[in-house]
């Protein structure tokens, strides 16, 4: 295994805050890239968030892994210079401000463009760079509405379900990283660098498979369905008697054959009008029936026993504390042990594997301004004196 890393030598300047870009920036340090956070003096929020101890979140040991910290009080003018200065030496950028902002400090990359011809500039908005609605404030929770995904979410007839993670901004994040590899890639073919523009409502509307072809084709509006899925028989979640759910996907014909047999209903398994997924589709109800009658009569463990021995898709509920005694999950590798302050802390791997350049944690998330003297003092060429002074006049910390 080589242990370098793919991206090594990739210089990012992250600037922004809470999660789409910084995790967009997370996942390009993971794999090798130099990642320079640039944050306010009084620190990233996030830094606050959810669950702290010894004054920093939890959270964020894992969000600003491998990540070198800054302070620049963007509100000033110096601070603005020396971010300008960043830029005009980096590789990318990754910015998830309010569209314009970067632009009204003079931080725009039709700005830096001319220093830098290369610079590759990731943007990430609530709906993009343009359109009526670009000023728009954008979080996740808003935009999973307007991307398509929460009308889709939740029982028929109730209200939408927000689910407890911020989809929007994880995948509007992925899809920075990706943009950002794919301008690396033609950068190396024509030398120069382009725009990433990612709105988060659009990296959720990408996850709505064939919502758009089936309603312009069909006239079809899908509507939330629960624990179940819209037009693919039987796969659902059920109760079993130790009161613990499983999942079961037993929606290819020849699984579920195999499944209404070992639910002791070959009468189903041979009945020609269930032979087929649009046949079954037509006769959901009593298939659910059948299987959730079958779940109640059995252990969690047993049903996941009996069905994994004929080959049948299934498995249980999980929740953090079962993922990290898995057997599975500890082979794979999703659990990183890093040192903070002396204490252990496990923070999860992140995806893909690869086989010969693999990922890694190589420190968790910095104090503020950890970075100053090497980025500011070092890259920037400032003297000890103009650190000193920087800290003292309030643009670092």
């Amino acid at each position: 295994m080589n242990t370098a890393r793919p991206l090594e030598g990739l210089r990012v300047i992250e600037m922004g805050q809470l999660l789409a870009g910084p995790f967009a920036g997370t996942i390009l340090g993971y794999f090798g890239a130099e990642v320079i956070k640039v944050e306010p003096p009084t620190g990233d929020p996030i830094r606050q968030w959810r669950e702290v101890r010894d004054g920093m979140s939890l959270w964020y040991h894992s969000l600003a892994r491998n990540k070198k910290s800054v302070t620049l009080d963007l509100k000033s003018e110096q601070g603005r210079a020396l971010a300008f200065e960043l830029l005009t030496k980096a590789d990318v950028v990754v910015e998830n401000f309010r569209p314009g902002a970067m632009e009204g400090w003079g931080l725009g990359p039709e700005a830096v463009k001319p220093h830098n011809p290369g610079i590759i500039y990731a943007r990430i908005s609530g709906y993009g760079q343009t359109g009526p609605f670009a000023e728009k404030p954008g979080y996740a929770s808003v935009t999973e509405g307007y991307g398509g995904f929460r009308y889709i979410n939740g029982e028929p007839g109730k209200p939408p379900i927000r689910p407890n993670i911020s989809l929007g901004d994880t995948a509007a994040a992925i899809q920075a990283a990706m943009g950002v590899l794919l301008a690396v890639i033609q950068r190396g073919k024509s030398g120069e660098g382009q725009i990433v523009d990612v709105a988060l409502y659009e990296a959720i509307f990408n996850l709505m498979e064939g919502i758009v072809p089936e309603y312009d084709g069909a006239g079809v509006v899908r509507e939330p369905s629960g624990t179940t899925i819209t037009g693919i028989v039987p796969t659902n979640t059920y109760e079993c008697s130790d009161g613990k759910h499983v999942v079961i996907g037993g929606n290819g014909d020849s699984i579920f054959k195999r499944l209404m047999i070992e639910a002791g209903r070959r009468d189903m398994a041979e009945d020609p009008e269930l032979e087929r997924n649009q046949g079954r589709v037509v006769h959901q109800e009593r298939i659910d029936q059948a299987l959730a009658d079958w779940c109640l009569g059995h252990a969690s463990a047993e049903i996941i026993d009996k069905l994994e021995a004929v080959r049948v898709p299934v498995g249980p509920i999980y929740s953090v504390e079962d993922m990290m005694t898995d057997p599975h999950y500890i082979a794979r590798g999703m659990f990183e042990e890093v040192d903070v302050n002396g204490k252990a802390l496990k923070i999860p791997a992140i995806s893909p594997k690869l086989s010969e350049t693999p990922g890694r944690t190589d420190w968790p998330g910095a104090h503020i301004g950890a970075h100053n003297a090497e980025i500011l003092g070092g890259l920037l060429g400032l003297s000890e004196e103009d650190l000193a002074k920087l800290n003292q006049d309030g643009i670092t910390n």
